[in-house]
């Protein structure tokens, strides 16, 4: 695990790799504005679904998105 900066780095990156500068952007900007607790946001996700329905949703979305990075050892 990085620094506190590695960690911003890197996460900003994926951002951009995935969503594009723009609404990486304002992704964050969302996020910020609105106060966002992502612990509450994912507790409040998780206990909704049914017993397993994580673990299927999870399998299906590997199954359809081949991981094809780079992945580094650190």
């Amino acid at each position: 695990m990085g620094n506190a900066i590695e960690i911003l780095d890197q996460g900003f990156a994926c951002l951009v790799d995935n969503m594009g500068v723009i609404d990486a952007e304002y992704f964050i900007s969302l996020i910020k504005r609105d106060d966002f607790d992502y612990t509450v946001w994912q507790r409040e996700y998780f206990d909704k679904l049914k017993s397993g329905e994580f673990a299927a949703k999870a399998s299906a979305y590997a199954d359809s998105h081949p991981y094809t990075g780079k992945a580094q050892i650190l």
